[in-house]
């Protein structure tokens, strides 16, 4: 079995490495914060960035099959752009949206609320494709066998240096310390949970708790997102900058994006078959295990919130329980420094039928 798209260190870049690089970037970006931006609203309102590079946060596989219908399908070329280069991770794409070397990054909240919070990197989230973050422990049934917290305590779990402070994150929301485990570094991939040599496995709901599952194991999964740790994950992230002065090339950006993750939602098979036939084709991804990916993501990206309002939103009572997730990771922000929802907003206004995205 290959391992090449089981979950990776995006975490520990946000928590560690990226905050160094973000200082340096953020203090090469000048005053934006201190001076307004020149008067541009003329240019803001009219012109269009026509070739754009996405940093993607990890490689191109089902993760990223809203992109490659849109790509494929042509919606980023309806929306005006000329080229959309797609560029594999790993990344938090926090360091490529600041030294300008991409437009647009996927992430998530940990990763982006971090280097906003400790270093005041200009980035803002506009939008999510996943509601609901995929982190969970995996256990097995014949094993660990973590259905619920308190099944955590004593128990050895297997956790990425990546997601430690994640980890932990965890285990105060739910009243518990590390003293209360015992943590066991581990990489990603999760043969140590299938060796016996942990109990638990910091995991992807749509990931590695699916490659044990193909392998024949009886598994359990204990998710952060129902279990006190809710936070939005797979977020669309840009720069104060692009958002001030490029306004139209976001929303020509959201927009196209709103209609990939649609074709998705109703097809996930497809886009399964997008990343281990097309865009992922030389990564060997094994078929089966990248059609049960595209499936499980379905859920954590379609809830009542989108129905009601449309793929990408962030309802004010997740965006919330996000701050607050974030403050027991030990980073202090405000829903008003990490979001910035105005311009999905807009294209919502102007597009009204894509909130409809079922048919």
């Amino acid at each position: 079995m290959t391992f090449l798209s089981s979950r990776r260190g995006r975490i520990s870049a946000a928590l560690a490495g990226i905050a160094v690089s973000a200082l340096a970037l953020t203090a090469c970006a000048g005053s934006s914060d201190s001076e307004p931006a020149a008067d541009t609203d003329d240019a803001a309102s009219e012109e269009m960035i026509t070739d754009i590079t996405v940093q993607l946060s990890w490689i191109k596989n089902e993760e990223f099959a809203g992109e490659f219908f849109a790509d494929s399908n042509g919606y980023y070329t309806d929306a005006g752009f000329d080229s959309v280069t797609l560029v594999p991770g790993p990344s938090t794409s926090a360091t490529e949206l600041i030294s300008g070397t991409a437009d647009f990054g996927m992430s998530d909240a940990v990763s982006i609320g971090s280097v906003v919070a400790s270093e005041g990197a200009p980035l803002k989230i506009i939008g999510t494709t996943y509601q609901k973050n995929p982190f969970t422990v995996l256990s097995l049934a014949d094993g660990g066998n973590i259905a619920t917290v308190d099944d955590l305590v004593g128990k050895k779990i297997g956790v990425q240096d990546s997601n430690t402070a994640l980890f932990n994150a965890f285990l105060s929301a739910n009243g518990l310390t590390s003293d209360d485990v015992e943590i066991v570094p581990v990489q990603y991939d999760p043969a140590p949970l299938t060796n016996g040599e942990v109990d638990g496995f910091i995991s992807y709901l749509t990931n590695e708790s699916i490659i044990v599952a193909e392998e024949g194991y009886d598994t359990v999964n204990l998710p952060f997102a129902d279990n006190g740790l809710p936070f939005v994950a797979e977020t669309l992230v840009t720069t104060d900058d692009m958002i001030a002065n490029n306004p139209a090339t976001v929303k020509a950006f959201l927009k196209a994006e709103i209609m990939g993750w649609t074709d998705l939602v109703n097809d996930p098979e497809e886009g399964a078959r997008l990343a281990y036939e097309e865009y992922g084709a030389d990564l060997g991804l094994d078929p089966d295990t990248s059609t049960l990916g595209s499936l499980a993501q379905v859920d954590l990206v379609v809830t009542d919130e989108t129905e009601a309002n449309g793929l990408f939103t962030i309802s004010d009572e997740l965006q919330a329980a996000t701050i607050e997730s974030l403050a027991g990771a030990g980073i202090e922000l405000t829903a008003e420094d990490l979001f910035d929802l105005s311009l999905l907003t807009e294209v919502y206004e102007e597009n009204p039928e894509l909130v409809d995205y079922m048919g």
